[in-house]
């Protein structure tokens, strides 16, 4: 099935699989933020594929300079029982990739929280606001910079 929907991905968006391979084997793909929303859409809708769920999504911190964050989308198909990783980046200056939330309403509550906790912006997401933290808190817990104990005095903490 992976030689499958490669096939398929790497016929109608050439230019966008940046890099592609097998873990497990489960497939990966590293793809283009430009056109993350239309080869989601492409994988839920070609009745071949069906990924009908998105099981997860989240960001990763590389703390590299050139591929500082990433957002992963973990597919599933409910027709084929298969699954596929697609994994993209954002530049640290511009944290900002396009929503996913039109094509699998689930990912509003995940880009969400990958909002809350990274600091990247998904455009066109119908409520990007703050879940975890409060909404005046300018930092961001995940990111590899933010200290392991926090930032003194950067939130109330509860009375011991």
């Amino acid at each position: 099935m992976n030689n499958v929907v490669l096939q398929k991905l790497q016929t109608s968006f050439r230019d966008a699989i940046l890099e592609s391979g097998e873990f497990r084997g489960e497939l990966n793909a590293v793809v283009a933020k430009e056109r993350i929303v239309e080869i989601c859409r492409f994988l839920k809708e070609d009745p071949d594929l069906r990924y009908d769920l998105l099981a997860d999504l989240f960001g990763i911190d590389m703390y590299t300079p050139l591929k500082r964050f990433g957002i992963v989308y973990n597919l599933y198909s409910l027709k084929n029982k298969h699954r596929i990783r697609l994994k993209t980046f954002v530049d640290e200056d511009h944290p900002h990739v396009a929503s996913v939330a039109t094509v699998w309403e689930t990912a509003n509550w995940h880009e969400r929280e990958t909002y809350d906790m990274f600091g990247i912006v998904f455009d066109g997401h119908p409520d990007l606001r703050r879940i975890y933290m409060p909404d005046d808190f300018e930092y961001f817990p995940l990111r590899k910079d933010f200290p392991l104990m926090g930032i003194p005095g950067s939130i109330p903490l509860p009375k011991k």
